[in-house]
C-alpha cells in the first residue's frame, strides 16, 4: 500500500541542476530502508520555481524541499519518511525569516498564482495517461464530440480566449475561419517553436502535461473538420519531443487518437515535426513551409493559413499555451474562463520570469496583473538591493516597461500603448546595472542572426541598425544617429514581409523612447551611464586607497599599470584595453570604473 508520494521536479532547470542524480539516490535510499513498496517516486514536469531546484515534494502533507542534492537527498528518506520529521536545512524560508515546513501553496512565489495552463505541470506524472484522466483528462474531448462544430466555436468566441503566441488574435474567430474555409483535407497545427531568449513556457507544458495539448488538438480537429494534426517543436527540446511522442502512443492505445475516436465516427491523428531551430519558423507561414519539408521562409498574407495553409489547404494554427486552455473552457464554460483576467483579455498568462530578479521561473497569473506584482511580490524583488530599471517583454519583438509603468495592468492591449507586446510570455527583469543601448543591441543582434534573408528591409535594414548600435556602444556614435535609427526602424516596420522584420526594431524604438538620455550620453559624452559598454569605460586608481600590492599590475595583460611596491599605482590610459582585470583583482576597492 502506498503511504507517501515523492514528487521530483524533472523540468529543464532541475534536470540541469542534477535532478537525475537526486532521483537515483532517492530510489536507492528507499530500497535500503525497505520502503520502496510504500513510497511512490514520480518524476513530474516543471514546478515553476527554477531557482530553487532540484525540488522534491512529499505527499500527502505536501512538504516542499528545495535545492536538494545527492548529499542531502538521503535525509528526506531517513528523516522524513522513516522517522516522520522534516529536514530543516532543505525547507523553504522567506528572505528574512526562519526555515519552516511549507506546502507550495504557502510559498509567496506560488500563493499569488492562478494555475490553469500549468494546472498539471509538477502535479502529475507526464508519462501516465491514467493520472491525466484522473484530473478530468479527455472529459472535454468526450463532451466536445457530443456538441456540434458551431457550438464549440461559439463557446470559444464567448470565452474571449485570445491566442497566447503573441498576436492575441481571438481564438474562436480563427477556428471559425478554418471551419468555414472551402477545401479538403484540413489540418490542425500546434506551434511549439518557442524561440524567444529566456522563454520556456511552451516547453514546460509539453514536458509536464502533453495530453492536454493532444486533447485540445483533437477537439480542434473535430471543430474545423480536420483529420490530421502536426505538432511542430524545435529539436532543442528533446525531452518535450520524447514525452509528447510517448503520450501520443498512449492516447492511441486508449482510443483518444486514431480511427473512430470514442466510437464517435470521428478520425484524427497527430504527427510530430521537428524543426531545426530557426527563429523565423515561429512565424506561422514559415512554420508551415518547414512542415512541408521546404526552407522555412515566410510568405505574403493574405491568404491566411485558415484559407490556404499546409499544401494549400485550410489550416488552423495555435501555440501550445492557447491549446492548453481549450479543454477547461469546454468543461467549465465561457463564464468560468472570463472569471479572471481583464475585460478584453480574459484568462491567465504564463510568463517566464528571468533576469535580475530574486525568484526566477514559470509564473501564471490573471491577465491584468501589474508588473509590480510580478516582479516584487511573486518575483521577490531585485537582488542585492539594486533598483528596478525596466522589464523586457516580448523578446526580440518587444520592448521595455519602465518603472513609471510598474502599476499598469499587463494585457494584450495596454502593453501596446507603451510600444511593446506581450509576446509569448518572456519577461526579463533589468536592474540599474543594465545599459539600455546594449540591451537593444543584444536583441537586434539576435534578430540579425535569425533573419531568413528573404526580404531586403529585414535582411539589410536590421544589420544596418545593428552596426549603428555597435558604433554607439564603442564610443563612435555621431550626432544624428538617433534620428537615423528612428527613420530606419520605421521603414523596416512598414516594409518587411513578416512579423519578424516588422517587429525587429521594437527594442530599439522602445529604448530610445524611454532612455534617450542614455543614447545621448553614449554619443555626445562618450560615456555609458550603466558602466557596461567596454570601450566607454575608464578605469582609474584611487591613490589614497591603493596599498601598492602590485596585484593589479601583475594581472594586467597590456602592462598598462605602473608603480612601486607599497606605493600608489597609476593606469596608463593610452595602453588600457578596458578588460577589467585590474578592477576584478583589487581587494582594497582602490580601482573604480566610470
Amino acid at each position: 500500500m502506498i503511504r507517501n508520494q515523492l514528487l521530483v521536479c524533472a523540468g529543464g532547470a532541475c534536470i540541469t541542476s542534477g535532478e537525475k542524480s537526486v532521483k537515483d539516490v532517492l530510489v536507492e535510499e528507499l530500497k535500503k530502508n525497505n520502503i520502496e513498496d510504500e513510497v511512490q517516486l514520480i518524476e513530474t514536469g516543471c514546478m515553476g520555481a527554477c531557482d530553487l531546484g532540484p525540488i522534491v515534494v512529499v505527499y500527502p502533507e505536501g512538504t516542499f524541499y528545495q535545492k536538494v542534492n545527492v548529499k542531502n537527498a538521503p535525509l528526506i528518506v531517513t528523516e522524513h519518511l522513516v522517522k516522520g520529521r522534516t529536514v530543516p536545512d532543505l525547507l523553504y524560508s522567506e528572505p528574512v525569516g526562519e526555515k519552516k515546513a511549507h506546502t507550495s501553496a504557502e510559498i509567496p512565489f506560488y500563493a499569488r498564482q492562478v494555475k490553469r495552463v500549468l494546472r498539471n505541470c509538477g502535479a502529475i506524472d507526464p508519462l501516465s495517461i491514467d493520472e491525466y484522466i484522473a484530473r478530468d483528462g479527455y472529459f472535454a474531448l468526450a463532451k466536445a464530440l457530443e456538441m456540434t462544430q458551431e457550438e464549440i466555436i461559439k463557446l470559444l468566441i464567448d470565452s474571449g480566449l485570445r491566442g497566447r503566441g503573441g498576436a492575441g488574435f481571438p481564438t474562436g474567430l480563427k477556428w471559425k475561419a478554418a471551419r468555414e474555409a472551402v477545401g479538403s483535407p484540413k489540418y490542425v497545427v500546434c506551434n511549439g517553436d518557442e524561440g524567444d531568449p529566456g522563454a520556456f513556457m511552451d516547453r514546460s507544458v509539453l514536458e509536464g502535461d502533453p495530453h492536454s495539448i493532444i486533447e485540445a488538438m483533437t477537439i480542434a480537429g473535430y471543430a474545423i473538420g480536420a483529420q490530421k494534426g502536426y505538432m511542430y517543436v524545435r529539436a532543442e527540446y528533446p525531452l518535450a519531443i520524447e514525452r509528447f511522442d510517448y503520450a501520443l502512443s498512449k492516447a492511441r492505445e486508449m482510443g483518444f487518437l486514431g480511427d473512430n475516436i470514442l466510437n464517435s465516427g470521428f478520425d484524427f491523428d497527430i504527427e510530430i515535426r521537428i524543426g531545426a531551430g530557426a527563429f523565423v519558423c515561429g512565424e506561422e507561414t514559415a512554420l508551415l513551409r518547414s512542415i512541408e519539408g521546404k526552407r522555412g521562409t515566410p510568405t505574403v498574407k493574405p491568404p491566411f493559413p485558415a484559407q490556404s495553409g499546409l499544401w494549400g489547404q485550410p489550416t488552423l494554427i495555435n501555440n501550445v499555451e492557447t491549446y492548453a486552455n481549450i479543454s477547461q473552457i469546454i468543461i467549465k464554460g465561457a463564464e468560468w474562463f472570463r472569471s479572471v483576467g481583464s475585460l478584453k483579455s480574459p484568462g491567465t498568462k504564463v510568463f517566464a520570469l528571468a533576469g535580475n530578479v530574486q525568484n526566477t521561473g514559470l509564473v501564471e497569473v490573471p491577465m491584468g496583473t501589474t508588473l509590480r506584482e510580478l516582479v516584487f511580490e511573486i518575483g521577490g524583488g531585485i537582488p542585492g538591493g539594486k533598483k528596478f530599471k525596466a522589464a523586457q517583454t516580448g523578446g526580440p519583438s518587444g520592448g521595455v516597461i519602465t518603472a513609471d509603468y510598474l502599476d499598469m495592468p499587463i494585457d494584450f492591449d495596454t502593453v501596446k500603448e507603451i510600444g511593446t507586446i506581450m509576446g509569448s510570455g518572456g519577461l526579463i527583469v533589468l536592474d540599474e546595472t543594465s545599459c539600455m543601448v546594449d540591451v537593444a543591441k543584444f536583441y537586434l543582434g539576435f534578430t540579425v542572426d535569425e533573419s531568413c534573408g528573404k526580404c531586403t528591409p529585414c535582411r539589410e535594414g536590421t544589420r544596418q541598425m545593428y552596426q549603428m548600435l555597435e558604433r554607439i556602444c564603442d564610443g563612435k556614435g555621431k550626432d544624428g544617429d538617433i534620428q537615423k535609427l528612428n527613420r530606419l526602424a520605421e521603414t523596416i516596420k512598414d516594409t518587411s514581409l513578416c512579423g519578424l522584420g516588422q517587429s525587429a526594431p521594437n527594442p530599439v524604438l522602445s529604448t530610445i523612447r524611454f532612455y534617450k538620455d542614455e543614447y545621448e550620453a553614449h554619443i555626445g559624452e562618450k560615456r555609458c551611464p550603466a558602466h557596461v559598454c567596454k570601450h566607454l569605460l575608464v578605469y582609474s586608481i584611487n591613490a589614497e586607497k591603493c596599498v601598492g600590492c602590485t596585484a593589479c599590475a601583475r594581472q594586467c595583460p597590456a602592462q598598462a599599470i605602473a608603480g612601486e611596491v607599497r606605493k600608489a599605482h597609476v593606469i596608463d590610459q593610452s595602453k588600457c584595453i578596458k578588460c577589467g582585470s585590474c578592477y576584478e583583482t583589487c581587494r582594497f576597492g582602490a580601482i573604480s570604473k566610470e
